[in-house]
């Protein structure tokens, strides 16, 4: 049977890429990409130009009928994190901040009862907003819970099960309380799914942690709404966790993964590289961005404090993953990638087919007319694709 599918905030297409990589049993029915102040819609342009135009949306989603998309058992989205913070109006009940995108997930959720929803964001998430933290996320899960579905969520860097990039996500896993995954879960122990028999665990294998401050926590909903949570919900969220029956339990977990054939960041660089990606007599002032600094400054307010920033390593050494890649991967910036070339012993950028395969793209995924910065930014923005094709063919034969 096909699962049809919704892709939300779809870039250049990173969860369909990986979706249809891992099985034949996914069927695209709608996907939507808008990015906002832009008149280029250069991500949403590359995204037509390999699965055509054929049920794609590019308008703001805020504007979208929800009730009006199509049928669909997964919807899928890595969706910004904002604050999610809600207010109580009256006669016109809960309503969350104008532009708020997590709020259209939720509406179509509401609207459309998928099976499954598969969302992804910087790991962040867990932790805003910095004055309440954990109450965003805990919104999230609240809202989950009132439409009838449990969540199961891991925080997962690509490096640590094999792949060539150190970049962390938290990955969050939704399903209906009356699927067959839901029915076959009903009884099970919250810390036997995290450890044994969850969503997660069979795929990106983990361990308990080992840190003495990392408690495992419990937390009820049992009573709560989303004003109370909005005003008063803090809890610190660690790595991994379920919510199920009006209850959370959270643990911090590592990685137990075998790495003796993970990909390094020499494993994808390209040879005979053009010229224009080598530094060619900037070093002083990469030396100075990339090297530690103390330095003094004063506040708008008048009183003087001092700025730090710790040391990167210049070059990246390529026998071992990336660092996680930024939007501003193309600029003369601290986080932009420097490598030694082994081919020409000369330091130089990544190239954009270098970025695709740190994220798991085909070469020239995003050559489709976009301007090279964009190209970068793009991969900056997006997710890495192997990830997406092993939870892909977990969710494939989760009702067999």
């Amino acid at each position: 049977m096909k699962i049809n599918v919704v892709e939300l905030f779809a870039g250049v297409g990173g969860f369909r890429v990986g979706l249809e990589a891992s099985s034949d049993k996914y069927n695209f029915v709608w996907a939507n990409q808008w990015e906002p102040s832009k008149k280029a819609q250069e991500a949403y342009e590359c995204y037509c130009t390999h699965f055509g135009r054929d049920n794609h949306s590019n308008e703001d989603i805020n504007r979208v009928n929800k009730d009006s998309l199509p049928d669909h058992d997964l919807l899928v989205g890595g969706f910004p994190c904002q604050d999610y913070s809600v207010a109580s109006t009256g006669a016109k009940g809960i309503q969350g901040k104008k532009g708020v995108l997590w709020w259209d997930i939720q509406s179509i959720v509401e609207s459309k009862q998928p099976k499954y929803v598969l969302l992804e964001n910087v790991d962040r998430l867990l932790k805003s907003p910095s004055n309440q933290r954990g109450r965003d996320f805990g919104i999230i899960l609240a809202c989950f819970k009132e439409m009838g579905y449990s969540v199961e969520w891991r925080v997962i860097n690509a490096a640590e099960y094999g792949f060539a990039q150190r970049r962390r996500r938290v990955f969050i896993f939704a399903y209906r309380n009356d699927t067959k995954y839901a029915v076959n879960t009903f009884g099970i122990d919250n810390v036997d799914m995290l450890r044994k028999d969850g969503f997660y665990q069979s795929i990106f294998p983990s361990k308990p942690s080992d840190k003495k401050q990392h408690k495992p926590v419990s937390e009820s909903f049992t009573n709560r709404d989303l004003v109370d949570i909005s005003n008063n919900f803090k809890l610190k969220f660690y790595n991994s966790g379920i919510m199920c029956n009006n209850s959370i339990y959270t643990e911090e977990v590592d990685a137990d993964c075998d790495l003796s054939s993970r990909v390094l960041l020499k494993d994808i660089l390209e040879v005979d590289v053009d010229d224009k990606y080598f530094l060619k007599g900037d070093l002083e002032k990469w030396t100075y961005m990339k090297g530690p600094k103390r330095i003094e400054r004063t506040h708008r307010d008048g009183h003087k404090y001092i700025f730090a920033e710790g040391q990167i390593a210049f070059p990246d050494p390529i026998d071992r993953p990336a660092r996680t890649m930024l939007t501003s991967e193309s600029s003369a910036n601290r986080s932009t990638h420097i490598i030694n070339d082994p081919q020409q012993n000369e330091l130089r950028k990544l190239t954009p087919v270098e970025c695709e395969r740190l994220n798991g793209f085909p070469d020239n995924w995003t050559n489709t007319g976009m301007s090279e910065r964009f190209r970068y930014f793009c991969m900056g923005n997006a997710l890495v694709v192997d990830l997406i094709k092993i939870i892909g063919n977990k969710i494939s034969k989760i009702d067999e």
